[in-house]
């Protein structure tokens, strides 16, 4: 079988280094005033655990668990819980040695999961599996000489052990599927295990002399085995969807049977034995005892005190007055011309050239609709770029010469990334599908002068931009290449397409290590064929290829600041690039680099003169009870007064008498791209919904948006955006950032002030240690952070949450349990910090719940306006689909409505959001708000969270989110009684953004 001595493997080098500067950020945290955490600290006392795991110890007298990532010992009858590690590194389940002096415990302390092992009193802490993979479910050898773990170092998920002497590692299994949660047998003589195998999933035994076999089959989710003592059981986790169960295998009659009622919430992990008739499990956040053949089960009670932190710091100020112009930052796509003296970008919605030695843009392109990707003909003499301007993304054509344009390219779905071929004869582009969520591409090429159209590559995950070899026989790209079937994280490589029907390559620069967010950043081939231009640590590289993209030389750095978007001039000697918030170049001779100035500027787009709004009823956001027969005077672009209604008031006269009025709702979880379209911002409000919050984006898309739709020059609603979702080793989305070192987060940090971020957003592989020093960061900037992590987060004052459910690294949640259910650790947590928790209801379960209750929820106009008759049948199918993959996703729905009202009743802050577009835009946020309705929440609270509680948590409530005095004219005005129907808020009639009034028509029109 293979052996590995990883402790001394180049990977592992680099791995130490790294982890040698992730104590050192832990070092300068606590020891830096600058960083400390500011805020009223509570101490929270947690009396279940979610989705906790457990170990009894061999002496049976205390029991190690996990609960909420920290590793905890508790004596056997229950009591005060003792931390033996320090939160800090995401510890999960604990597996004791045989001696019961130490426990070993899968952690994330590094960016990797590895295996650790503390001693019981909580000293000697150490480390000991190593590298650029993940190591998880350990459990000691019977000897007391090895450790079980999975690792997914073999390109999937097997079995490894390791000798806990040499350290040499052991590839036990080495099946092509994933296999994982091993388990010993108490004489070490075989192993049980999960797999994943085709033919026969279930739960499989490996015996002394290598042989495996099946010893039962069972449907659904399995986990964590474990043998009785005298190895003739093995009980494990079955999760079906219907319930979470406790299954016995009689490994002689090799049939399952269910040991736990399907009422009862499981837990994924090993089942402890104090005897051959008594052992001990973790389910329905409690730890549990049980006999077997016996119905009841013993409850062992347990008291965990942990500290958090509610954050107290100076949120940045905003100005939303119309002013003084301000810079436009938004500058998308930037791409130099072939002779190198003119640059093209997009920014405000429309095309610009910037000639070399002017300051001042020229736009090509000057219209109410998207116009994007600006890129060059080989010979400079024409601009194929992306606008909607006939409904959809197409492909156009601009000859610079006359400034004739034409369209070349109309497919069904939108396009997106063009790129010329070397010859200019052609060019490639990525046609999306009907859902067109987050880039997902078919990459097509069409033949310029006939307009023939080829497929070049089956439809994938969002890609790079395409680029040419020379020969035009290649495409190289940047794409995903994931470690396991099990997870779905990887990291960013070069990806060759042969034209040729050679198969695909993936390529590294660096082995193990990401690429950038995939977007434009490379690679870019150069005009020559000798180089490829890349970004990789937020700095800008080049390698040497050989004619088919094959890596010939090692890497150079070109850069040591931040750089997107490389493009080559034709003598392949200066490469232009975005560095964070300005234009530069560099001669790759000398290295040499060059600023080039640019001056354009923006200013809100707002109300002119007074108008009035006579409303029948107002409801302003903060208390449940309407004003009745109100008159609203909005002055340019803020709301003047509100006044009992009285005839003949000077203005512009509303008349909504019978009508609703309220704030405009946040949308406060969503994800956008510019494939979408100008009619993306049209959407939104014609849904009632003037801010948002985009919780992950290219930034300069981003930006490009927010300042089109402030501007005016596109209609839309507010923006409140972050850049990519700043991840650590390995990633999945494009616009995920894969940080690898402190040199590329400061950098990365020093971005989100310069382009004026309004949040940050950590993603599920970022550890802790480095989001403390985020958290530092962006509160000294005034502005709050959020991740999908609750604990330890809160402890260092992370603002906010996403989620409910949502992905974990973990394969299971930390918030919630596969049967939706979320115990007192997690509510108490966030009621006690004030994280503030988007739960997305909407997205697990709430839009296709409230689809089925109301037979006309597919009729909203709105709806049937934005979106096409394929897209619309495919979310009224949505709901089969999904229950075949995510079993119980229905079914189970009903749980999460009982926790956000849990969250609301207990005094936590709960805000509505919706992760579109993995849900529609915009009618996503009305499920939500459905959804919560329908699971006992009032109207108003609902309401309520939508407005002010979105604005505060924004950080905006000053000017947002309630209808007063002084505050900016946002406001729907709706028909029906949205306080007593919730349904009745997206009956929109008219909308007004920035004192700019547009009735719902108007908004349904195209432009």
């Amino acid at each position: 079988m293979p052996k590995y001595k990883s402790p001394f493997s180049t990977v592992f080098i680099r791995q130490v280094k790294l982890f040698h500067g992730l104590c050192l950020i832990l070092f300068s945290l606590g020891n830096n005033p600058a960083s400390a955490s500011v805020g009223d600290t509570t101490q929270v006392r947690l009396v279940e655990g979610t989705n906790m795991a457990i170990a009894v110890s061999p002496d049976g007298q205390q029991i190690a668990m996990d609960v909420q990532g920290t590793i905890w010992v508790v004596p056997r009858a229950g009591g005060k819980a003792k931390p033996i590690t320090d939160g800090m590194g995401d510890d999960r389940q604990p597996s004791w040695s045989v001696d019961g002096k130490r426990v070993a415990f899968q952690s994330f302390r590094d960016g990797y999961y590895h295996i650790w092992a503390v001693n019981s009193d909580g000293t000697g802490l150490e480390q000991l599996t190593r590298g650029v993979f993940d190591e998880r479910e350990p459990q000691w050898s019977p000897d007391g000489k090895s450790l079980l773990f999975s690792s997914d170092r073999a390109g999937n998920y097997d079995i490894w052990k390791m000798n806990l002497e040499t350290f040499e590692l052991t590839q036990l299994t080495t099946d092509l599927a994933n296999d994982y949660c091993p388990a010993y047998s108490s004489n070490g003589d075989a192993i049980a295990f999960v797999s994943e195998r085709t033919q026969a999933p279930g739960i499989y035994q490996l015996t002394k002399d290598g042989k495996e076999t099946l010893l039962a089959a069972q449907a659904g989710k399995l986990y964590a085995p474990s043998w009785n003592p005298d190895g003739t059981h093995v009980y494990f986790n079955a999760f079906t969807g219907s319930s979470s169960s406790l299954l016995d295998i009689d490994v002689k009659q090799q049939k399952a049977v269910a040991v736990t009622p399907p009422e009862e919430d499981v837990f994924p992990f090993r089942t402890s034995w104090l005897s051959g008739k008594e052992f001990v499990y973790s389910a329905d956040g409690k730890i549990k005892k049980k006999i077997v053949g016996k119905k009841d089960a013993e409850i062992i009670p347990f008291e965990a005190l942990v500290t958090v932190t509610t954050p107290n710091y100076t949120r940045k100020p905003y100005d939303f007055d119309k002013g003084a112009g301000k810079p436009v930052k938004g500058i998308k796509g930037l791409n130099v011309s072939p002779d190198g003296t003119k640059y093209l970008f997009s920014a405000l919605g429309d095309i610009w050239m910037l000639k070399k030695g002017e300051t001042v843009p020229t736009p090509l392109t000057n219209d109410p609709y998207l116009d994007a990707d600006p890129t060059w003909s080989p010979d400079g003499k024409t601009i194929a770029f992306l606008t909607d301007r006939t409904g959809q993304m197409t492909l156009w054509l601009h000859d610079v010469a006359s400034g004739e344009q034409k369209e070349l390219v109309k497919l069904d779905y939108d396009l997106n990334y063009p790129s010329w071929s070397p010859d200019g004869t052609r060019i490639a582009f990525y046609m999306g599908d009907s859902r067109n969520s987050w880039g997902m591409g078919t990459l097509q090429a069409v033949d310029v002068k006939t307009k023939e159209i080829t497929k070049l590559h089956d439809a994938l995950f969002v890609p790079s931009q395409p680029s040419w070899s020379p020969d035009g026989k290649t495409i190289a790209l940047s794409g995903l290449q994931v470690y396991s079937t099990r997870f779905r994280e990887g990291i960013n490589k070069i990806m060759l397409v042969s034209l040729e029907g050679e198969p695909d390559r993936y390529v590294s620069p660096v082995e193990e290590r990401s690429l950038g967010m995939r977007a434009k950043n490379g690679p870019a081939w150069s005009p020559d064929g000798k180089s490829m231009a890349y970004v990789q640590d937020g700095s800008l590289w080049v390698i040497a290829v050989d004619r088919k993209g094959g890596l010939v030389g090692p890497p150079r750095r070109l850069t040591n600041e931040l750089t997107e978007v490389p493009s080559w001039t034709a003598d392949s000697k200066t490469l232009v690039y975005m560095a964070t918030d300005s234009i530069k170049q560099i001669r790759l001779s000398d290295g040499a680099i060059e600023a080039i100035p640019l001056t354009l500027n923006w200013d809100y787009k707002a109300g002119q003169g007074v108008t009035v709004v006579h409303a029948g009823k107002v409801f302003d956001g903060k208390n449940d009870r309407y004003l009745m027969n109100m008159d609203l005077i909005v002055k340019d672009n803020r709301i003047q007064d509100i006044l009992p209604h009285k005839a003949g008031r000077a203005g512009n006269l509303v008349d909504a008498s019978n009508k609703t009025v309220i704030p405009g709702l946040f949308e406060m979880h969503t994800h956008q791209h510019a494939m979408t379209g100008e009619k993306l911002g049209r959407l939104w409000l014609s849904f009632g919904i003037t801010s948002l919050r985009e919780t992950g984006a290219d930034p300069y898309d981003a930006l490009e948006r927010k300042e089109s739709w402030d501007s005016g020059s596109l209609v839309g609603p507010r923006e409140f955006f972050t850049g990519g979702l700043t991840d650590g080793s390995r990633i999945y989305y494009g616009l995920a950032n894969s940080i690898h070192s402190t040199a590329q987060l400061d950098m990365e940090l020093e971005r989100s002030s310069r382009l004026g971020y309004d949040m940050i957003k950590t993603y599920v592989r970022m550890p802790d240690i480095l989001q403390q020093r985020i958290t530092a960061f962006a509160h000294a900037h005034g502005i709050p952070v959020s991740s999908h992590e609750i604990f330890p987060a809160m402890r260092y004052g992370v603002d906010q949450v996403e989620h409910i459910g949502g992905t974990s690294r973990r394969g299971y949640s930390p918030k919630i349990t596969a049967m939706n259910h979320t115990y007192q650790d997690v509510l108490e947590l966030l009621k006690k910090s004030q994280m503030n928790i988007t739960p997305t209801a909407s997205l697990q379960g709430g839009f296709y719940a409230m689809a089925a209750k109301n037979p006309s929820f597919y009729d909203n106009v709105q709806f049937n306006t934005f979106y096409t008759p394929e897209y619309i049948s495919i979310m009224k199918n949505g709901a089969s689909t999904i229950e075949k993959r995510l079993p119980g996703y229905l079914k189970n729905f009903g749980q999460i409505q009982k926790t956000v009202k849990k969250l609301i009743d207990g005094g936590a802050r709960v805000t509505a959001g919706t992760d579109s577009p993995f849900i529609p835009y915009a009618m996503s946020l009305h499920s939500e708000l459905q959804c919560w309705v329908d699971g006992g929440i009032t109207p108003f609270q609902a309401l309520r969270s939508a407005t002010i509680w979105s604005a505060e948590a924004v950080g905006v409530s000053k000017d947002l989110g309630s209808l007063e005095k002084g505050k900016l004219a946002d406001l729907v005005i709706v028909d029906g009684d949205p306080l007593k129907k919730i349904e009745d808020a997206w009956n929109i009639q008219m909308v007004m953004k920035n004192g700019i009034l547009y009735t719902l028509d108007q908004l349904l029109k195209r432009p």
